[in-house]
């Protein structure tokens, strides 16, 4: 089908977003032209915004417009106990929680030697550097209960097993295959409940 070539590149934009697919982009670019062009030049600015101003944080790897985060920053959180999640969506789904007093480390990725994804192409050497410098008790690993997910749980537990620091892996109150961020609170409650250790 032919669109001009404005359309056609909106929608080819619109189907590099994940879950979208042709019929879904070419509703979306139609829609996009039936909005104000005050409403349109909003929304590039936020995309715009978004992609310039927010940044990871050089201690924890959450995403942040400010370094290091609120949460590395906040005095109130638990300096004893970090959450290893695999993405920035995930601090955010165990903080809707609010059961979770304690830190953060964003892996920003999971091992999956199929994918070609080492322990170097992810944040695991600040990880143990970090425990280096802090006084951590107690390491959750939260990483998603998939296969990638699994397998770097396993790898950060050898990693941190000759520190003698107590690493537990969130318990599988979450579907298996599922992941963190599509979790209701209550089931993330419980997952963190009945972690153990590895």
């Amino acid at each position: 089908m032919y669109y001009p070539e404005p359309i056609s590149k909106l929608v080819d934009s619109f189907t590099k977003l994940p879950g979208i697919g042709p019929k879904t982009a070419v509703r979306l670019a139609f829609f996009v032209l039936s909005m104000e062009e005050d409403d349109v030049l909003e929304f590039g600015k936020a995309l715009v915004n978004a992609k310039r101003e927010l940044t990871h944080c050089s201690n924890c790897g959450h995403i942040t417009d400010k370094d290091p985060c609120n949460i590395c920053t906040d005095p109130n959180r638990d300096n004893t106990l970090i959450c290893v999640v695999q993405d920035p969506k995930d601090v955010i789904a165990m903080e809707k929680m609010k059961d979770f007093q304690g830190r953060y480390h964003v892996l920003n990725g999971a091992i999956s030697p199929m994918d070609g994804i080492g322990p170097e192409d992810i944040n695991v050497t600040s990880l143990i550097e970090r425990l280096k410098d802090e006084e951590v008790e107690e390491l959750i690993l939260a990483t998603n209960p998939t296969v990638e997910g699994e397998a770097t749980a396993m790898y950060i537990s050898r990693l941190v097993r000759p520190s003698g620091i107590r690493t537990t892996r969130i318990a599988h109150g979450l579907p298996v295959g599922g992941d963190l961020e599509y979790a209701d609170e209550v089931t993330l409650s419980k997952a963190m409940e009945g972690r153990r250790d590895l």
